[in-house]
C-alpha cells in the first residue's frame, strides 16, 4: 500500500510540475527576443475568419488571431499589438524584415523555411464557394477542363490545389476581395478556401452555396521568424498550453467557425 501511496504521489507531483511549466513567467531574455519593441506584434491574414475579421461595432479585428495573441502577450507582460495583412506574400515578407514578431498561419514546408513552427493549434478544412447559376456538386465537377477555380495566391489552399488538382484551370488572386469579384463577374466559376472563410461570403451572395467534403485541409499554428529559438520555444509552450486549457475551442466557438476543430495536443 505504501509503495501504490508513493507512486501516486509522485504522479501527482509529476502533473503539477507540468502544469506549472506551462505558467512559467517568461524570462526578462525572452521577454526581450519575443517583444523587442516593447509590444508583442502579433501578424494574420485579415479577411479570414480563421484568423480574425473586422468587427463593425468597434472597427477592430476579432477572430482565433486575436484572442490567442491577446492571451500570448498577457502572458508574456506586455501590450498586445495586431498586425493585419490582406494576402498572403506580405506576411512571409514580414518575417524576413521584422515586422511582426509571431503571427497565425497554414503549415507548409516551404514556409518552413522562412519561420519556425509550433505544433498545429487548429485544423482547418477547405470548400468550395459556388454561384447561384453552377452545376457544380461534386469533386469531379470540379477538376474538369474550363473550370476556373480562384484561389487566394501562395495560401494554403493554392498549395493544395496546384498538388492535386489535373484539368481545371487554377486562377491566382492576391485578395480574398478580388476572388469573389471574379466569381461574380464570371472569371472564375468557383472560389477555393477554407470552409468558415466560405460560409463568410456566402452569406454576402445571395443564391450562392458552399460545397464542402474532404476537400482538403491545412493544420493553423503560431509561426516566429526563422532562428529564434527563445522565441520559438515559448510559442511552442503557449500553442500547446492554450489546446490543453480550452483557449483554441473557446476562440474556435467564440468567432462561430465551420469546418474548424482543435488539434491534438502534442
Amino acid at each position: 500500500m505504501r509503495a501504490i501511496h508513493w507512486f501516486i504521489t509522485g504522479i501527482v507531483v509529476f502533473l503539477i510540475s507540468g502544469c506549472a511549466s506551462v505558467q512559467t513567467s517568461p524570462t526578462a531574455e525572452t521577454r526581450q527576443v519575443l517583444a523587442p519593441t516593447g509590444k508583442l506584434r502579433v501578424g494574420f491574414f485579415a479577411g479570414n475568419p480563421n484568423h480574425a475579421i473586422k468587427d463593425s461595432a468597434s472597427g477592430g479585428f476579432k477572430g482565433p488571431a486575436v484572442d490567442l495573441g491577446r492571451e500570448f502577450a498577457r502572458r508574456l507582460g506586455v501590450p498586445f499589438e495586431p498586425i493585419a495583412y490582406t494576402s498572403f506574400p506580405p506576411i512571409l515578407a514580414g518575417a524576413k524584415s521584422g515586422a511582426w514578431d509571431i503571427a497565425t498561419m497554414g503549415m507548409t514546408s516551404e514556409r518552413a523555411q522562412i519561420v519556425d513552427f509550433t505544433a498545429p493549434y487548429m485544423i482547418v478544412q477547405f470548400g468550395y464557394l459556388l454561384p447561384s447559376a453552377s452545376s457544380i456538386s461534386s469533386l469531379a465537377d470540379v477538376d474538369r477542363s474550363g473550370v476556373r477555380i480562384a484561389v487566394l495566391e501562395k495560401g494554403t489552399p493554392d498549395v493544395y490545389l496546384t498538388r492535386t488538382i489535373k484539368r481545371a484551370t487554377v486562377v491566382r488572386l492576391p485578395t480574398l476581395a478580388e476572388m469573389v469579384q471574379a466569381l461574380q463577374a464570371g472569371r472564375a466559376d468557383a472560389v477555393y478556401g477554407t470552409v468558415a472563410s466560405m460560409f463568410n461570403q456566402s452569406g454576402k451572395l445571395p443564391g450562392s452555396r458552399v460545397l464542402e467534403d474532404r476537400f482538403g485541409g491545412e493544420e493553423t499554428a503560431i509561426a516566429v521568424p526563422k532562428g529564434r529559438q527563445l522565441s520559438a520555444a515559448y510559442a511552442r509552450q503557449f500553442a500547446e498550453a492554450a489546446k490543453s486549457e480550452g483557449l483554441v475551442k473557446t476562440a474556435i466557438e467564440k468567432a462561430g467557425l465551420r469546418g474548424v476543430v482543435v488539434a491534438p495536443i502534442k
